[in-house]
């Protein structure tokens, strides 16, 4: 299981439970009522009382009623900030954060007295070797997704060619310089020194994101740049500019601590939370703050153990990891459809899930030719349907994505109306068709991200404890003899997976006669794909084929119990094969499906050569198990939370799965169900 929540031992006693508020700013704000309501605190408008206390917002100007309260009624005073890792946007453009700082000390950036981090950064041990470890790999993964306190950034913009000083500018009039023993001069003061200090570089002031997106002015504009000077308002990621920079120079921004995390040594010219500890060149040191810390362990007071965590789609307080996880899913969707897409030939039924997964950003338009959604595209992408592309188009430099259901999909099956709750869009090819390179075959041969083993695992074994498919079918398992089971999942033999990714084999009868040619003694127990059986597509065997060659037909049998009822797998590409890995049991592929060709299953179909070698012909590394899980599961699709409506990680999607925990389809989707079944005979024409 991932880590769960950390606790908080305050120095300065438990926080009281009910909390007053004297702003607007909580009784709007429904996000930060929720965090202190799951942390324990009961909000109250009114007069404390012995024994309650008084809650205001840092240091902003309002904070002063509640101060006054407090202390005309000799309460205690908490004070909330953000965490430093947020939201998409910042709050003053409406986003809600993903955790809060809850301080009855003081509050992080102000100098002048110890918070609840500081308390942890001089006072807590940090020597847990576990703590340390989730440290550490917090750090490394929010630098490779890129993640910062706001995640407006372009991950297409390039920063400048390195060797540059970089100094950061904030906004003016920040409580974070005011607080923390700084002031407008001091930027004067920080530029002239970088320029000093370092006659022969180029210098690039970063403008902060709110005065790039007009919300705030900064300390620095056109008027500082000139001769080596350069002002950079572009919103570049900060990960990447600090990868370029040789020199980083702060006031008391949050970029020094992720500068700090980058592995530099910032200069600082104010009093923010991260300076005094060994890690920074002060230019105004804090007498009370002595103690030389490493940087995990600065990143697990700051991260891991001073804030309040919140998991937006179940609805509770969470680990750091968790956190990260929501952010993640949030965070790629923003990337991926932030420019808005063209949706191209969409069956209708499709559609309100699809505007749900891909349209948060701009409104999907729907577009029935490619002429249409050419001419309706201008910046946007288009996404198609896979295999549904039209022949022949030609989408100039248009990005075009293939969509498909996820591996983790529904209770029930897409045939049947039932919408997903994972999809995949893939910009380089599709998962099951190995003619071509996939988004999937690529994550599969690149290195995993940091944590992202030790995840998968967690998450395979959530799913194999649970019992959780692709599409949750149950249903009773027919008697089944003894000796060496080999279960044969039959596949509807016009599904793009078999005229893409079959070889010499492509239908369920020729899989049948392999499967009992090479296994003669073996029980062959042969489950019919649920769409065939319901008549809704090709690929039935009549009874009198399957004499000899079944020992046991499992119609609509439990898939999962099935798996774990037999010894092996036989499979042309059935999706069961590597429902079958998951839990353990060998599998041999007569087709090329996208877990095949990993030196995983064995394989006698017609394998990619791209999966075995290099271009250069050296053997391609083998992927574990784990890795695998991470790309199909984790990396390749995006979940989709009907509970919370926002973009989901793969584990929430397991739990949806789990509990059954799902909004029903709509009246139309159940009709249009039960009348493509009343015509399945006639699917030919209208399943297009």
């Amino acid at each position: 299981m991932a880590p769960q929540p950390d606790a908080q031992p305050f120095a300065a006693g438990t926080i009281p439970r009910r909390l007053f508020f004297y702003n607007a700013g909580f009784a709007r704000d429904a996000r930060l009522r929720r965090i202190l309501a799951l942390a324990g605190h009961d909000l109250r408008i009114g007069r404390p009382a012995p024994g309650d206390g008084v809650v205001v917002w840092g240091r902003s100007p309002y904070a002063r009623r509640g101060e006054a309260m407090a202390a005309r009624h000799n309460v205690p005073l908490v004070r909330v900030e953000d965490t430093f890792l947020r939201s998409i946007r910042p709050g003053r453009m409406g986003d809600a954060p993903i955790g809060l700082l809850i301080d009855p000390m003081g509050v992080h950036f102000d100098s002048s007295a110890p918070s609840v981090l500081e308390h942890f950064l001089a006072a807590h041990e940090l020597d847990n070797s576990h703590l340390l470890m989730r440290a550490k790999e917090g750090m490394a993964r929010i630098q490779a997704l890129r993640l910062s306190k706001y995640n407006l950034h372009d991950l297409t913009i390039q920063p400048p060619p390195p060797g540059y000083v970089l100094v950061i500018d904030q906004t003016l009039g920040d409580a974070s310089i005011r607080h923390g023993a700084a002031s407008a001069a001091t930027f004067k003061e920080m530029l002239a020194a970088a320029m000093d200090e370092n006659p022969q570089a180029q210098i690039l002031i970063k403008t902060h994101p709110e005065t790039t997106l007009g919300l705030r002015p900064g300390h620095f504009g056109a008027q500082d740049a000139g001769g080596r000077v350069s002002l950079l308002s572009e919103p570049v990621c900060p990960w990447a500019l600090l990868e370029g920079a040789i020199a980083v120079y702060v006031v008391s921004s949050q970029m020094g601590f992720e500068a700090i995390c980058a592995g530099h040594r910032p200069r600082v010219f104010g009093q923010p939370f991260y300076a005094g500890w060994g890690l920074t060149t002060d230019a105004a040191p804090i007498p009370r703050r002595g103690r030389a810390l490493t940087r995990a362990q600065l990143f697990a007071a700051a991260m891991l153990l001073a804030p309040t965590w919140y998991d937006p789609c179940r609805d509770r307080l969470c680990s750091f990891e968790e956190a990260v996880d929501q952010m993640e899913a949030e965070v790629r969707a923003f990337r991926e459809d932030r420019a808005g897409h063209v949706a191209l030939g969409m069956r209708m039924w499709k559609r309100g899930r699809l505007q749900a997964v891909f349209g948060r950003e701009k409104p999907l338009i729907f577009a029935d030719t490619a002429l249409q959604a050419k001419a309706k595209a201008g910046s946007r992408g288009i996404l198609v349907w896979a295999g549904k592309e039209p022949e022949g188009a030609d989408f100039g430099t248009t990005s075009l994505r293939r969509v498909e259901d996820g591996f983790l999909r529904s209770r029930g099956l897409g045939a049947d109306l039932v919408p997903p709750l994972s999809l995949v869009s893939d910009d380089l090819g599709i998962y099951y068709d190995p003619g071509r390179e996939s988004r999937l075959e690529r994550l599969i041969l690149s290195p995993p991200p940091p944590g992202g083993l030790g995840r998968a695992a967690r998450l395979r074994e959530r799913l194999v404890a649970l019992g959780i498919s692709k599409y949750n079918l149950h249903g009773a398992l027919p008697p089944l003899p003894e000796g060496r089971r080999i279960l044969v999942p039959g596949q509807v033999e016009d599904d793009a997976s078999i005229l893409k990714g079959a070889g010499d084999i492509r239908s369920n009868l020729a899989l049948l006669q392999h499967v009992r040619a090479q296994n003669p003694d073996a029980v062959v127990i042969y489950k019919p794909h649920p769409d065939v059986e319901a008549g809704l597509r090709p690929g039935a065997i009549g009874p009198d084929a399957l004499i000899g060659l079944a020992d046991v037909v499992a119609h609509k049998a439990d898939p999962i119990a099935l798996i774990d009822a037999v010894d092996a797998v036989w499979t042309i590409t059935s999706l069961l094969g590597f429902e079958a890995l998951l839990r353990g049991k060998p599998v041999t592929c007569l087709g090329a499906p996208f877990y095949a060709g990993w030196g995983l299953t064995t394989d006698l179909g017609p394998i990619p050569t791209r999966r075995l070698r290099k271009p250069d012909g050296q053997r391609q590394p083998r992927p574990s198990l784990d890795h695998l899980v991470h790309a199909a599961l984790i990396a390749y699709p995006r979940g989709y939370d009907p509970v919370s409506r926002r973009p989901c990680p793969a584990e929430v999607v397991v739990e949806r799965l789990a509990s059954g925990a799902l909004p029903h389809p709509g009246l139309g989707n159940r009709v249009l169900a039960k009348l493509q079944g009343r015509f399945a005979s006639h699917a030919r024409f209208w399943r297009r």
